[in-house]
């Protein structure tokens, strides 16, 4: 660095900023990075003019006329004031897909329900459309000879039966097979919102996942109590067959 002048360099540095690709120019965080690098770096990343490049290209609007005031105060004062909305912005963001993950668990919660009522409901039209058809091979049975015991119990089968047969039988057949085609529909409408359930649960998670979170103190500290909580046991399992020992002799 020593072989070339700090005009040269903070001309590097401003061409860095100003540069048109804004994947590669220079920002804010690199400036502080190279602060840190050697002296003479710290004090060309203070430069004003280069500051005030930063400040035209990320707060346009922000420029001050006041020459009391540095470039850089005026950058850092409104990086965090824009900090602070981005940060409200996402856990507005998170707040919404919450809801959205709230709103699909409650509405699986209810399809769920639906099918055990319809299953319910299944389940009982199958037991009296098996008790009717039972009352109706009974009637007919009457008509046949047969000893008497069987023709007694049969015809107490069809007299305990109040209501036409055949009649019945058909309605039952009927509501059994919407109770089925209604099964369908809500197999099919509780499997989508699970689906959606499950994009929501994803989004949520991508949404709060952190790079820089450090997941596997949790997980030592999960091991750590799962290893604790069996040390304990097993001291308590040896006092228990101590004792039962000492009991015993």
């Amino acid at each position: 660095m020593a072989d070339l002048p700090d005009e040269l360099w903070t001309k590097i540095l401003e061409n860095g900023i100003r540069n048109p690709n804004s994947n590669t120019r220079l920002t804010f965080k690199d400036l502080c990075c190279l602060s840190l690098v050697s002296r003479c770096l710290h004090r060309l990343s203070n430069d004003l003019s280069l500051w005030s490049s930063l400040l035209s290209l990320d707060f346009p609007s922000r420029l001050s006329q006041n020459p009391t005031i540095s470039p850089k105060s005026i950058y850092e004062s409104w990086y965090e004031k824009d900090k602070a909305k981005r940060i409200a912005a996402e856990k507005r963001a998170v707040m919404r897909v919450e809801s959205i993950v709230a709103e699909h668990g409650r509405r699986v919660e209810d399809f769920r329900r639906q099918r055990v009522d319809e299953e319910e409901r299944i389940h009982f039209v199958v037991s009296e459309l098996n008790n009717l058809r039972r009352v109706r091979q009974a009637s007919v049975a009457l008509n046949v000879w047969q000893p008497e015991v069987v023709r007694g119990r049969q015809k107490q089968i069809v007299e305990q039966c109040a209501v036409p047969v055949d009649s019945r039988i058909n309605a039952l057949e009927m509501e059994l097979k919407l109770c089925k085609q209604q099964m369908i529909d809500f197999e099919r409408a509780y499997r989508a919102e699970k689906r959606r359930l499950d994009q929501a649960k994803e989004r949520l998670t991508s949404m709060k996942y952190h790079p820089l979170q450090d997941h596997s103190v949790n997980q030592n500290s999960l091991d750590d109590h799962k290893i604790r909580s069996t040390v304990d046991s097993n001291r308590k399992r040896r006092k228990c067959k101590t004792s039962s020992d000492d009991v015993e002799g």
